[in-house]
């Protein structure tokens, strides 16, 4: 029974693998079940038998791509009083996360519209919460719109992926950059 319980393990931890790998690789949208089964080194079927509903595969092989992730950790952030500090040390942390993740990252929010949409609430959910945090200090100025917009493009994945990946800027010229986008907002 133990070694039929392993194996069951075994082939569930392969699928999961099997599909982490084709979504940092192809994305989610050209990942089908046929590739993942094929890379598993199973079939559809068993496929289907571990994870009978898409989201239990989006789920699970997200849980599996985020435990071998060191996330931002916006608690972190939260210790520096200084608001140019903390949006420096924020975008800092964030910036390193997209680099270390880029390959997945690209893919997930390139091809976010076929997301299960718990995952694409989690994406927006998490940009919208490591803006808040970066906001915190500017207390007097937290409810401006054009602020809370300016914050909120510097943590997106994308304006990470223009500045760095696509025009060349090293991480800290990008948050840098950013800090003087922030630092420029009219009150």
């Amino acid at each position: 029974m133990r070694k039929r319980a392993d194996q069951m393990d075994g082939t569930r931890q392969r699928i999961v693998e099997a599909t982490s790998h084709l979504h940092a690789t192809v994305g989610p949208a050209r990942t089908t079940i046929a590739g993942i089964a094929e890379q598993a080194g199973v079939t559809r079927l068993t496929v289907y038998r571990h994870f009978p509903e898409d989201v239990d595969l989006f789920n699970a092989c997200s849980a599996h791509w985020r435990s071998q992730q060191q996330l931002p950790d916006p608690a972190a952030w939260s210790a520096v009083g200084d608001p140019y500090g903390r949006l420096r040390l924020g975008l800092s942390d964030t910036y390193r996360f997209y680099r270390e993740g880029a390959d997945m990252l690209l893919r997930l929010h390139r091809d976010v519209d076929v997301l299960p949409e718990g995952l694409r609430r989690n994406l927006q959910d998490r940009d919208a919460h490591f803006r808040d945090v970066l906001l915190e200090p500017f207390s007097e100025r937290r409810d401006d719109n054009t602020l809370r917009a300016v914050v909120g493009h510097a943590v997106s994945f994308w304006t990470w992926h223009s500045l760095c990946r696509q025009n060349g800027l090293t991480e800290e010229a990008a948050v840098e950059a950013m800090a003087a986008l922030v630092a420029v907002v009219p009150s």
